[in-house]
């Protein structure tokens, strides 16, 4: 590995940069300064809505790039990037569908909020953790005014079993990713953090070589395979491990800043 070519590091939130009590260490802080002093650009890619990844990293907002809802909308500073949103017609097609599923939770991610229904105290606990912004609504007869980009669905019993095999035909024309234990992802095809980040390759003009890459489930897939050095989480799922070229330590041993410590120790030293 020669790390001192990186220009350009993503990294998921959940289970990658945050550790289990959804926190950025301070470590990583002092690092993405050095970061900045040696012209590498940082990326935030997650599924979690645009407020809540700025809620995590609003001490170097002004310097980031945030890739939100999987990939559906990019901005970085107050400058939107790209937004991609699905039709009024599509949302309520996928609801149709999404709200026969027994045990499953939905919510409707759009740009300024997230909406779901008053289902309980503990559910409206596990949106605000992801979902800074958002408003409980008594149907989804009726939509909200906003861009949909990503319907997120949870299932407490697990996404993978439970939530995956109810969806799975729609694969032929809807992305759907299981992007953790309890949650699943519908979006559309082109929204995955791997086109937002060609996308932001192509604008600094950096490659696949140059790029540094960590993710855990898999939403993160596209996004490891536009990066050379991709890293898989110790706690990452056993098909991110299989796509991803190395292993690094779990998010709660600092996976990822132990390989950043690695790659301003090569920098500094060319």
């Amino acid at each position: 590995m020669n790390l001192s070519e990186v220009k350009l590091i993503v990294t998921d939130m959940d289970g990658t940069l945050l550790n289990s009590n959804h926190e950025v260490s301070s470590l990583f802080f002092e690092q993405f300064n050095k970061l900045k002093e040696n012209n590498i650009q940082f990326v935030a890619a997650s599924g979690r809505q645009y407020h809540s990844i700025l809620s995590k990293l609003k001490t170097i907002k002004e310097h980031i790039t945030i890739v939100a809802e999987n990939g559906a909308y990019v901005k970085r500073n107050n400058e939107e990037i790209f937004i991609n949103a699905f039709s009024k017609n599509d949302i309520k097609e996928l609801l149709s569908i999404c709200k026969n599923i027994d045990g499953a939770h939905i919510i409707l991610c759009g740009k300024q909020k997230a909406y779901f229904l008053n289902v309980s105290e503990q559910f409206e606990k596990t949106v605000s953790e992801y979902y800074s912004e958002y408003e409980i609504i008594e149907s989804f007869n009726s939509l909200p005014k906003d861009d949909f980009l990503k319907i997120a669905i949870c299932h407490y019993d697990g996404s993978e079993t439970n939530l995956y095999p109810k969806v799975k035909h729609l694969e032929n024309k809807w992305q759907i990713k299981i992007s953790g234990k309890q949650w699943l992802d519908i979006a559309l095809p082109a929204n995955h953090k791997g086109n937002a980040i060609e996308r932001i390759q192509k604008e600094y003009g950096v490659t696949a070589n140059q790029t540094m890459a960590f993710g855990d489930y898999h939403n993160d897939i596209e996004m490891l395979k536009k990066a050379r050095y991709s890293f898989a989480m110790q706690n990452a799922h056993p098909k991110v491990k299989q796509i991803a070229s190395y292993e690094t330590l779990s998010n709660d041993a600092l996976g990822v800043e132990s390989i950043i410590t690695k790659l301003l120790t090569e920098t500094n030293n060319n």
